[in-house]
């Protein structure tokens, strides 16, 4: 499945019970060669695919490598496992399977737990500051201004082509369609279509959507909590 398909923090959690449950043992379909960890694991999308790949900008993995290194030929091996910048890549080169395995777990039970608090506070917080009104947060056009930014309002973080994040383009008629990670845009107005883009950190809490009645507005990934929220806890960073 594609990243807007998957939870990040499920596919984390799948992995650690494949890899604990010994699913990286010798596969009878290669059994020269040590399996990859991520390459050859069911979270790969392009799993049993491997004559027609999907790109790896479309993994939900990818939100983990550093945005200088998602356009290598396998991005994954690029993930840093630990303050030391520890790779699959580096791994491979020098240590062996078991080595490997275990740094990779201890990262993978280190990123659940972090993600797991990140969420919990992030629900916390919503609940102190909870909005009976229901507050719907309109999206702001790439190319309003002179200086184009991030589409959730409440964040400051100036667009740039390196960046990361998502791009969204959205037709008069409501009719939208998202972007590739790192595609080109256009100015606003060619064609009638106008172009939003969230950071890499929106991204992660927010899509948009077309609304008959606001136009375009963010709507959050994780549907327990309420857009005004995470929109506050946004702002507060």
């Amino acid at each position: 499945m594609r990243k807007g398909e998957r939870d990040l923090l499920e596919v984390l959690k799948f992995e650690l019970k494949f890899l604990e449950d010994g699913g990286y043992g010798r596969s009878p379909r290669t059994p020269w060669r040590p399996q990859y960890i991520f390459e050859d694991s069911l979270t790969c999308m392009n799993y049993d695919s491997k004559e027609n790949p999907s790109p790896c900008s479309e993994c939900v993995l990818i939100h983990l490598v550093p945005p200088e290194l998602r356009s290598a030929k396998i991005p994954c091996r690029h993930i840093p496992l630990n303050t030391s910048g520890e790779t699959l890549d580096s791994l491979y080169r020098y240590n062996n399977q078991c080595e490997t395995e275990e740094k990779v777990a201890g990262w993978l039970r280190a990123t659940i737990q972090r993600l797991e608090e990140e969420r919990q506070t992030v629900q916390r917080e919503g609940n102190k500051h909870r909005s009976p009104s229901g507050e719907t947060i309109k999206g702001s056009p790439l190319y309003r201004s002179l200086h184009p930014k991030c589409a959730n309002p409440a964040c400051p973080t100036a667009f740039h082509w390196t960046a990361g994040g998502k791009f969204f383009r959205f037709r008069p008629d409501g009719v939208s369609a998202t972007l590739k990670d790192s595609v080109g845009d256009s100015p606003a107005g060619i064609h009638g279509v106008s172009h939003y883009w969230l950071c890499e950190r929106c991204s992660q809490v927010f899509t948009l959507v077309y609304d008959e009645k606001y136009g375009v507005v963010l709507k959050v990934l994780w549907p327990e909590l309420p857009v005004v929220e995470v929109h506050q806890e946004l702002s507060a960073a």
